[in-house]
């Protein structure tokens, strides 16, 4: 016998509470912005929607479907199951932060704070929770597939990302590594930088935007569903041992770009999750290219 969908309602702990945490009461919040010329008053309202938006979409989960909730900062070690229906509620960088950790569920975007987020993948509202929950597991359902990027390490480590992945130094230190097409029979390049980028069709509404157009690129961005990758090395210092005749690109599906770590530490990251990253050390090759795996977004 089948089981049942499972909703699995992805969300992020709010200032308000973020404060509470870190002040013990509402009256030493308050009184902590008050002395840097803010309100409270703002912070908590804004809580209060994300609740009532969180009450309301789980009341608009169908009755027979199984349930669950995550928060952000535990999803690297919540279990998604295939049967999983998964509904996010918040910002469109809660989507991205949860893309990594799936395996082609269906994905349901949810504004909680319409006009305050771009709405780039949190697309619907609160009031279309019950039909995107039928649509969502309805034949010939509705959605867009939206390319990732992942990183494949040689020792089997893997890591993946709806945005962009990040190759570099911890801190504010410069990575040494070689870097070029896969299997190029010259190792590729030697560089000094303040690190990689590479980003898809999603991320170029961000981070990958801001270096494809503070270096003039002549490359093209790609859309979200497009099967293409662009990367950019970040600040590439040329010297008698490093180059910078690689610093940017594209990725086709079937393409590659490899890393080999020339320093003591590397660490790999995707959408800004830094604290969930790979680590590679002297000698190790990690390999960015297209993803088999996609982001199924309801729309």
């Amino acid at each position: 016998m089948s089981l049942a969908p499972r909703a699995v309602l992805v969300h992020r702990t709010t200032e308000y509470e973020e404060l509470l945490a870190r002040h013990g009461t509402h009256g030493q919040a308050a009184f902590f912005l008050s002395t840097r010329g803010r309100s409270i008053d703002e912070v908590a309202a804004r809580h209060h929607r994300t609740q009532q938006a969180l009450t309301e979409v789980a009341a608009a989960v169908p009755l027979q479907w199984r349930r669950s909730r995550v928060e952000r900062a535990d999803l690297d070690r919540f279990l998604f199951g295939p049967e999983d229906v998964v509904v996010v509620v918040g910002q469109d960088g809660l989507v991205a932060n949860a893309a990594k950790y799936l395996s082609g569920q269906p994905v349901l975007g949810i504004d909680t704070d319409p006009g305050r987020n771009p709405g780039v993948l949190v697309r619907h509202r609160v009031r279309d929770a019950a039909a995107l929950c039928r649509a969502a597991v309805a034949p010939g359902e509705r959605v867009e597939s939206l390319t990732m990027v992942e990183a494949v390490a040689d020792d089997t480590q893997r890591l993946l990302a709806l945005n962009e992945v990040f190759c570099g130094p911890p801190g504010h230190q410069t990575a040494r590594y070689r870097i070029g097409p896969d299997g190029a029979p010259d190792g590729g390049e030697s560089q000094a930088s303040s690190g990689v980028l590479v980003g898809t069709g999603t991320g170029a509404t961000g981070w990958l935007r801001s270096l494809w157009g503070e270096r003039g690129s002549a490359l093209r961005l790609p859309g979200p569903s497009d099967p293409r990758l662009l990367w950019f090395v970040r600040e590439a210092w040329p010297s008698p041992a490093t180059g910078t005749s690689r610093v940017s690109g594209e990725l086709g599906r079937g393409e590659g770009l490899a890393l080999t770590v020339e320093s003591d530490r590397i660490v790999v990251f995707g959408d800004g999750m830094e604290a969930d990253a790979l680590e590679l050390t002297w000698g190790q090759t990690v390999r960015l290219g297209i993803s088999a795996t996609s982001l199924n977004l309801v729309v």
